[in-house]
């Protein structure tokens, strides 16, 4: 929901980041995977009770997540790291609850319904995604992406701002977890009445 606007406020200091980052030969799957193995340790820290750290690590995977954006745009985009990329971006988001659920029994089954609705999510998403570009459709909403990214309720800004707060409040884990899973399924039922409207023959 926020995401597309949030852009024009955020991509230029990425952009310009990006460009002394290519030109000092990094690269955007170098990021991605540094991103994803930093969003990976947040998980494990909050799991082992170091939410402090864990934190630290998931705003420190998401600074990356844009970068290695940013240097594709200067590099030149593949559709290999446009792959890796989203593959890499799920696999963080449903690190989070999961090191929230082993963190204390009371998480557990909000934290299995969140991850539950973000597979749901995605599933829409990546759906969404591969039937628009069969039929030839393109947005630059979110930027240049690799494949169409199309709008909902829960997208990435709302999802951080949402582990963030699990962070700062931990004890309203669960309270916040169905919370959010609520809105990836009104995520979820957006985007399909989306494709009602959209890819009706």
């Amino acid at each position: 929901m926020l995401d597309a606007r949030l852009r024009p406020l955020i991509d230029p200091p990425l952009n310009a980041a990006g460009r002394v980052l290519a030109g000092l030969g990094v690269t955007a799957n170098g990021l991605t995977f540094t991103g994803l193995a930093l969003g990976l340790a947040g998980a494990a820290a909050i799991a082992f009770g170091q939410i402090g750290w864990g934190l630290a690590l998931i705003i420190a995977n998401r600074l990356l997540d844009g970068l290695d954006g940013a240097v594709a745009r200067v590099r030149g985009p593949s559709d290999l790291g446009g792959y890796f990329d989203i593959v890499a971006d799920f696999a963080f988001y449903v690190s989070v609850p999961v090191g929230f659920g082993v963190l204390g029994a009371a998480n557990q089954l909000p934290a299995l319904v969140l991850v539950a609705s973000f597979v749901l999510t995605g599933v829409s998403f990546l759906a969404f995604a591969v039937i628009a570009g069969k039929r030839g459709a393109t947005t630059e909403a979110h930027g240049k992406k690799s494949f169409f990214y199309s709008t909902g309720l829960a997208e990435g800004t709302e999802t951080i701002a949402v582990f963030i707060a699990m962070c700062l409040w931990p004890a309203w884990f669960p309270a916040l977890a169905y919370a959010y899973a609520a809105l990836c399924m009104l995520t979820v039922f957006q985007r399909s009445a989306m494709a009602v409207s959209d890819f009706r023959d």
